[in-house]
């Protein structure tokens, strides 16, 4: 009966984009999951994932905003592979093996042992499925590894005869492994010729890289790369409606503070000036009156370099993920300041993030060691360094120690094992930068209480963070880790109801603890009836400085300077009421009279006293910035338009102009332009132009869900669900088509412009593809590849002649790049684009030959 249902007909799943989770992916993962009887769970309107609804996260990555969430509810999170090994299978798969979590250092390992005594097996075989291995009986395909002493076990030459393509190593490996606590590469325990084996522990060895530590080496980096305003750039839409605040302690010159804010806005952000207001701080030092408050709401706080890293690569991490990316203890960690530490052996990022993290736990680094170093910190234990260290006696310590000391608020011992830990022919450098933080030890120590003034929202924050840290392993190599379980929907003492909370219940960390199971079948909570989500209103941004006063006027006034010249440039017709040199003649004939007027009136003064000058009130604050598309009640009226927009902007919504970022997309009902599809790229709430009109009627703000845009027709003519759309677009954040080559043809009708506006808004690389166009993309095989499907590259292109002569030397192109080439018209992307899901049909192939 499950094999008629499917395999996965009892799960609810949902998927989390990422740079290593592209959605194309997503798209065929979906159909297949769909295929064998899942039911795939779509965001909600503000681009969360629905926790109450899903069995099963799947990630590639931690790195997402929910993850906590899926802690504390214990909700499994799989990456990839769970899906493909459980097709293979024709059964679900454990969950434990696919973790995405780094901390469980042996995942996707699949290896079983030969030639070893049975308490080696059995020791080697339990600690590797404790960190998410696992084991086989035989030599498979899905084997990784034979942990053996030699190459002459049967089972290693049966492999290999049969052209296994896995690794034979030492069990030294798995050894050295567990008592790091860290994965570090196979190769020096590879059978037949193992390094280890072959070459003294002190001959020379490369000092590895470690993109651990890209972006993250400094707690007060100096320097980025920032746009100068005249290169286009895509928007960091990491800050997505995030406000954030940058805190009183940094100390940022005001041209910085410019420059981030530009990209804050433009990704669509907001900058604050009360940390009530914020969701995000940034910050230098973990005290003052600003840490403390955002920390016990539970908001992210993070530093500047972290604020750097979510620039550079435009996807969320936690700032307590690196431990350069949090703020540091302004004196330091008690008991370091005495200390003079010098490191030996590490290179590159990884020597300068050894020199800052010592500084930031009180210490004294020096760059050559003498008689008064207190601690030598090396990745091998084989220089003249280490060799003299114990004579002067100098502490000998790999990096561990210390970043755990700064992980932890304290010293730790240095004789704890893993400290003191050096694999022959390995440099630790390739494992440096893989400790986070606890928060409940932040707590602990930083800003301990602040229930008595917690917010609904943060205490139910607050109480997901305690779960997930019950839930989690307390101890040992996998500490901080939960492996997903969830208890059946029936228990009733299995989740504990917030006092007066709009929010979903919260699982009790005791009661799953009780329950705990290592397989269970899983019956989803469904949605209580209501809203699934209110939109939230921002709070007003009263008490602001002049400054921000002032922007708010420029962004006002923005809108009205960008039409003008719009309207000076257009040829118009004779006798047009306004535009083009009439109108510039007319508001060069205003700008004379008001002059002649204020002259006139300054002669005046002797003669009459000047009456006292009226101020004008304060702009509020923007709360809502729409882009409208389709409304016809401003065409051919241009001051109608400006008194509106006057109007509209004096109730706090401001009409932003495309390509900026919007909190809402407002059209009679749902079109195919470019204006509309660029902007729904983001995730914008979309509702009825309606809206805008009953506002400039009654004059006063209405409740935004009363009008979300409903466009059945539409919607069945388009083959799509607008609310889908627009919380797939929300966690795709403009990256949809991230990664797909799009080409389009220069002679395509409309031109290929704005096919690029829409390319480029969903994140696609776009290219014009000519009769004179080399070759774009590099030849390679399928080996090269590593054997995997072609990836498809699309080709925009018309029925012409002059077009479809391009169409063989496309498709040669692609196929020597291993790639599947698709002539398709241009409704494809625009297919794509309005469903913000990468899907394909053979109506939109041009050349189906």
């Amino acid at each position: 009966m499950a094999d008629a249902e499917g395999i996965f007909s009892e799960c609810f799943i949902a998927f989390v984009p990422s740079a290593q989770l592209a959605p194309k992916l997503i798209s065929s993962l979906s159909t297949i999951l769909t295929e064998n009887g899942a039911t795939t769970v779509e965001y909600r309107r503000d681009g969360s994932i629905p926790i109450d609804r899903v069995t099963h996260i799947v990630s590639n990555t931690i790195d997402f905003p929910q993850y906590i969430d899926s802690q504390a509810y214990m909700i499994p999170v799989v990456n990839t592979h769970w899906i493909t090994i459980s097709i293979s299978r024709r059964k679900q798969a454990q969950v434990r093996p696919f973790s995405p979590d780094p901390r469980m250092i042996f995942s996707e390992v699949v290896v079983t042992c030969a030639d070893l005594p049975q308490m080696d097996k059995e020791s080697i075989l339990g600690a590797t499925m404790a960190l998410g291995g696992q084991e086989s009986k035989d030599v498979g395909r899905l084997t990784t590894h034979v942990c053996a002493l030699s190459m002459d076990h049967p089972k290693v030459v049966v492999a290999m005869g049969k052209g296994w393509k896995g690794k034979v190593v030492l069990p030294h490996w798995f050894d050295d492994c567990f008592k790091l606590g860290k994965r570090i590469d196979e190769g020096p325990y590879l059978l037949p010729d193992p390094e280890i084996l072959k070459k003294d522990p002190d001959e020379e060895l490369d000092i590895p890289s470690n993109n651990n530590l890209v972006g993250a080496s400094s707690a007060n980096p100096e320097f980025i790369s920032l746009s100068d305003g005249n290169s286009a750039r895509p928007p960091v839409t990491v800050f997505q409606d995030k406000l954030i605040l940058l805190g009183s302690d940094l100390k940022i010159t005001p041209r910085l503070e410019k420059a981030l804010k530009d990209i804050i806005v433009y990704g669509g952000g907001r900058l604050v000036e009360d940390v009530e207001e914020c969701t995000t701080l940034i910050c230098q030092y973990r005290d003052g009156e600003q840490y403390v408050k955002a920390s016990q709401a539970c908001k992210e706080v993070g530093n500047l370099s972290w604020l750097y890293f979510l620039i550079v690569h435009n996807d969320w991490t936690s700032p307590l993920r690196r431990l350069l990316h949090y703020p540091i203890p302004r004196n330091g960690i008690p008991g370091f300041k005495d200390m003079r530490i010098t490191v030996s052996n590490y290179g590159g990022e990884a020597r300068i993030y050894l020199e800052n993290l010592i500084k930031a736990c009180g210490a004294e680094f020096t760059k050559t060691m003498k008689a008064d170093n207190t601690h030598l910190i090396t990745a091998r234990n084989s220089s003249e360094k280490c060799k003299a260290a114990p004579e002067w006696g100098i502490t000998v310590v790999n990096h561990l120690w210390v970043e755990e000391c700064y992980a932890k608020c304290e010293i730790q011992p240095v004789n704890i094992k893993k400290y003191n830990h050096f694999p022959p022919r390995t440099n630790l450098g390739e494992i440096i930068g893989q400790t986070s933080f606890n928060e409940s030890r932040l707590r602990d120590l930083f800003y301990p209480g602040g229930e008595e003034s917690m917010s609904p929202r943060a205490k139910r924050k607050r109480k997901i963070l305690e779960a997930a840290e019950d839930n989690a392993y307390s101890h040992g190599p996998a500490e901080g880790v939960v492996i997903g379980e969830v208890a059946h929907g029936g228990d009733s003492d299995t989740t504990m109801q917030e006092d007066n909370s709009e929010e979903d219940s919260i699982p009790s960390a005791a009661a799953a603890k009780k329950g705990r199971r290592t397989t269970q079948q899983v019956t989803p909570v469904r949605a209580r009836p209501g809203k699934e989500n209110m939109t939230p209103v921002a709070n007003s941004s009263g008490g602001r400085s002049a400054k921000a006063k002032a922007m708010d006027v420029l962004s006002t006034i923005a809108s009205d300077i960008a039409l003008y010249e719009k309207e000076k440039k257009r040829n118009t017709k004779p006798g047009t009421p306004f535009g083009g040199k009439r109108a510039a003649e007319l508001a060069e004939k205003e700008k004379a009279e008001s002059a002649k007027k204020s002259t006139s009136h300054k002669d005046d003064a002797d003669d009459e006293e000047r009456p006292a000058k009226k101020s004008r009130p304060s702009l509020p604050g923007v709360e809502m910035r729409v882009i409208l598309t389709g409304f016809t009640r401003w065409v051919g009226n241009q001051n109608k338009e400006d008194q509106d927009r006057r109007k509209l902007r004096d109730l706090g919504i401001q009409i932003v102009l495309e390509g900026q970022p919007c909190d809402y997309l407002a059209a009679p009902h749902v079109v195919r332009t470019v204006k509309f599809l660029c902007a729904l790229a983001r995730g914008p709430t979309v509702i009825s132009s309606t809206f805008i009109e009953k506002v400039l009627e009654t004059g006063k703000l209405q409740d935004v869900d009363d009008f979300i845009l409903k466009d059945s027709e539409a919607e069945s003519k388009y083959d799509i669900d607008l609310e889908r759309s627009v919380s797939r677009a929300k966690a795709h954040r403009g990256k949809l088509l991230r990664g797909i080559p799009i080409f389009c043809t220069d002679k395509i009708k409309n031109g290929p412009n704005s096919y690029r506006l829409i390319a480029e808004a969903n994140g696609a690389m776009f290219m014009i593809y000519r009769a004179r166009s080399g070759s774009n993309i590099k030849p390679t095989t399928a080996e090269q590849d590593n054997f995997a499907p072609p990836e498809p590259v699309y080709l925009l292109s018309g029925s012409t002649p002059e077009e479809k002569q391009l169409w063989p030397r496309f498709k040669d192109m692609a196929e020597k790049g291993h790639m599947e080439p698709r002539v398709v018209s241009p409704d494809w992307l625009l297919d794509v684009a309005m469903a913000q899901q990468v899907r394909f049909d053979k109506k939109f192939l041009l050349d189906t030959e």
